[in-house]
């Protein structure tokens, strides 16, 4: 139990989801670089974790359901951490620059 008692409630969890997907959506609105927003884009499948692993605890008949779906949600957010990467450094490499203001030449 932490110091407030909150640590029992599906609640306290589902609220902490919501915080991370708000500052998740923010940060890719507000970033201008890449690897901001590619960060931001790692915070809103922390809080679908989040959110499965909270559900799983305090609803689930089955326990096991809910860490599967994280785990799986662990895999594509590393796959979509190495290609995202890839292409920020590709893009480096063709533009000198990660800031998405400059990359208005991609427009097709």
């Amino acid at each position: 139990m932490n110091i407030l008692g909150l640590s029992n409630f599906l609640e306290t969890y589902l609220v902490i989801a919501a915080l991370l997907f708000g500052l998740g959506i923010y940060g890719i609105l507000q970033r201008r670089s890449l690897i901001g927003m590619l960060i931001s884009s790692e915070l809103i499948l922390s809080a679908a974790s989040l959110n499965f692993m909270a559900f799983n605890r305090f609803l689930a008949p089955d326990p096991t359901v809910g860490q599967i779906f994280t785990l799986f949600i662990m895999g594509i957010a590393a796959a979509e951490a190495a290609i995202a990467l890839s292409i920020i450094i590709a893009v480096y490499r063709n533009y000198k620059s990660i800031d998405t203001t400059d990359l208005v030449e991609l427009k097709g």
